[in-house]
């Protein structure tokens, strides 16, 4: 799965990254409008359609994760490091309606206060400060897992390739991974594309994403996965692993409060510039296709939010019961955007690049004022041909899975 990953983020992650920052920044709008500047075909139009509301759809589940990550930063500041530890806690967590919707709610007030206050005071002033802070450190709870009895068992499973766990499933899922890691094909980039300065080198910034982003996910991985030793059945819990798996490792250290307070403070940050992300993505779409104020559109996304995000935030309490092609509403969201609405508008970015724009004109913009564009040739092979074949696949797949028809 690593090495699948890896590879997949230097080659259609880089294209993708590179082809929608392009695209932001030769027109300076947000995605509906980007598309709209090159093309009036309907399919196209729906292309840009499709990268603006997947923001809407991710943002209010991914608001419940971070009303989760507010709850064990609680837990942690009362100095109760041992009991959310405990087998058990965090599934009682989540079924307690109240207390999930609760700290869902408070997650969702603080994107949008930061929202209210402008991109670049909000995000920018956080990320600074708060993101080196965390990957410093991530980096020493990953040593400490690393060193501890039975780690390097885990870490063998994580980094050493076995054949026999391969599956085209496996591929399947490192692809879907990074359109959610990488935040390709979910108009983010177009939208931050179009902040960006014409001086500022494209490939360049793209190199740091697919580095710094994949070097931290390593860490991430080395902080789970060598502390439960490889375990099988103790990594099957997806998400939810950084509130159970970790825990158990703060809990195990002798400084275990101070490091849970200071971790999930971080993440909590963390979490807040992806929401950030995608809701000025929303409220940027909104506001230059239906002309509202900032104000009325970052106000219009918070209910979008609170109504789609309450389903989520329920969907393992009193809404238990209510599935939807058999998931509960957070999986089935999740599924929605990243197996389904992501690998079409990924397809419908290769072929506005590919076939309306033109990668020479997309090459005269990332190498406006003489900056490097040192792997065209891989750029331009991947987004004619081989990012539509694998987002097709992964759609064809990913549905076909979802229906039990692969596995």
């Amino acid at each position: 799965f690593l090495l699948v990953y890896i590879i997949l983020a230097m080659t259609f992650g880089y294209t993708m990254i590179i082809a929608e920052t392009s695209i932001g920044r030769m027109t300076g709008k947000s995605p509906v409008g980007a598309y709209k500047s090159f093309s009036d075909k309907p399919a196209l139009r729906v292309g840009g359609w499709i990268n603006a509301i997947i923001p809407i759809l991710i943002v209010p589940y991914y608001s419940v994760i971070g009303g989760w990550v507010i709850k064990y930063l609680a837990e942690y500041l009362m100095g109760k490091a041992h009991l959310v530890a405990e087998d058990g806690y965090f599934s009682s967590f989540i079924s307690n309606g109240v207390s999930s919707e609760l700290c869902f709610l408070i997650f969702t007030a603080m994107t949008l206060t930061i929202i209210f206050a402008g991109v670049e005071n909000g995000i920018e002033r956080v990320s600074k400060i708060m993101m080196p802070i965390l990957v410093v450190l991530s980096l020493i709870i990953a040593v400490y897992s690393v060193t501890r009895p039975g780690a390097l068992e885990g870490v063998k499973y994580f980094l050493v390739p076995n054949l026999d766990n391969f599956s085209w499933m496996t591929v399947v899922s490192a692809m879907g991974q990074m359109f959610y890691s990488l935040s390709i094909a979910m108009g983010i980039l177009i939208t931050f594309g179009s902040y960006m300065k014409k001086d500022v080198p494209i490939e360049s910034s793209t190199r740091n994403v697919e580095v710094f982003d994949t070097a931290i996910a390593i860490m991430a991985g080395l902080m789970i996965i060598a502390f439960s030793g490889g375990d099988p059945s103790a990594l099957k819990a997806g998400p939810s692993l950084m509130f159970i798996t970790i825990p158990k490792v703060f809990d195990s250290m002798g400084f275990g409060t101070v490091i849970g307070i200071a971790f999930f403070l971080l993440v909590l940050f963390a979490a807040l510039t992806s929401s950030i992300a995608l809701t000025e993505s929303a409220v940027s779409t909104l506001q230059d296709e239906l002309h509202w104020s900032r104000k009325k559109a970052t106000s219009i996304m918070g209910v979008s939010m609170v109504l789609l995000g309450s389903l989520s935030s329920l969907g393992y309490g009193p809404l238990a019961n209510v599935t939807v092609i058999g998931m509960q509403f957070l999986d089935f969201f999740d599924f929605l955007t990243n197996s389904v609405m992501m690998p079409i508008a990924a397809i419908a970015s290769c072929i506005l690049v590919s076939r309306v724009i033109g990668v020479d004109r997309i090459a005269d913009e990332v190498t406006l004022n003489g900056a490097p564009f040192r792997r065209r040739k891989v750029f331009n092979a991947m987004i004619r041909f081989l990012c539509p074949f694998f987002a097709a696949i992964i759609l064809i797949s990913s549905v076909a899975n979802a229906f039990g028809w692969i596995s």
